[in-house]
């Protein structure tokens, strides 16, 4: 028990230092952000190597996990006679979960370790000490226009995942399960609203922003050289999909309390 308490008490500084640091990058950023300091040819760069780079990944993830879902959904769902839900099903999982989540972690997976990597080396190569005597902030210079671009580019992205998915499902379900398109495309039409749709934008922005400052958190924070940075790259993604997951509930939980609120003042 006084081991327990021992390793929780040394444990309880490196976190309160581990979420200041994330806060006051936040802070920075929004202030590079609204005193206009941001590079546009940097940001069209990272939209580039974010978004375009990112699609076909995400485009594959989100077909195979809308098809993947509907199979389950009806082989399921015909056992009790529930074979017209599966297009609803699907469509709505895919907006609120499957489509923003599996986005987040295949954009996680491929930008986070490239954005912890490129900056932990220009850290331990001492480039950003070269940034901060030629008086550029590291944090407008590397940081903002990473968040600009991700801002821009997750929404289309997660939207991107959530169509093929969907597509991928009527695929299936109707040329594999029989279920006739046309009654397909109604039920998903009908079930679909703008409030599910709405989650998912919502949330794959807010991945983005998760993914970017823990990200180049952990590379502005790298020590120890070559090890420092694989090190780093580690902990960007591990740390930036957690985080994805553990916020991915309590959106669900606030956006299922505020859009329902937003669809009626509407």
């Amino acid at each position: 028990m006084i081991t327990v308490a021992s390793r929780i008490g040394d444990a309880f500084p490196r976190v309160t230092r581990y979420f200041g640091q994330v806060g006051i990058l936040l802070l920075r950023i929004l202030s590079a952000l609204l005193r206009g300091r941001v590079r546009f040819r940097l940001v069209l760069s990272q939209i580039a190597v974010i978004g375009v780079g990112s699609q076909p990944v995400v485009m594959i993830t989100g077909a195979f996990t809308g098809a993947v879902f509907a199979a389950q959904c009806f082989l399921k769902f015909s056992e009790l006679g529930l074979e017209t839900a599966t297009g609803p099903v699907v469509s709505i999982a895919m907006c609120r979960e499957l489509g923003p989540v599996m986005a987040g972690i295949m954009v996680t997976g491929r930008m986070g370790a490239a954005m912890a990597a490129e900056i932990a080396t220009m850290k331990v190569t001492e480039q950003i000490d070269a940034l901060r005597s030629m008086g550029i902030d590291p944090v407008d210079y590397l940081v903002a226009p990473r968040m600009v671009a991700i801002l821009i580019s997750m929404p289309i992205l997660v939207a991107e995942a959530i169509v093929l998915g969907i597509v991928a499902s009527e695929v299936l379900t109707v040329s594999v399960f029989g279920v006739p398109r046309v009654f397909y495309r109604d039920q998903v039409i009908a079930q679909t609203g703008l409030g599910d749709v709405t989650s998912g934008l919502v949330k794959g922005a807010v991945f983005g922003i998760l993914l970017v400052l823990l990200s180049c958190r952990q590379g502005l924070e790298t020590r120890g050289g070559a090890v420092g940075v694989g090190r780093a790259t580690t902990r960007a993604v591990v740390d930036s999909s957690l985080a994805i997951l553990i916020t991915n509930l309590f959106l669900t939980l606030l956006l299922n309390e505020w859009l329902p609120m937003v669809s009626i003042a509407f």
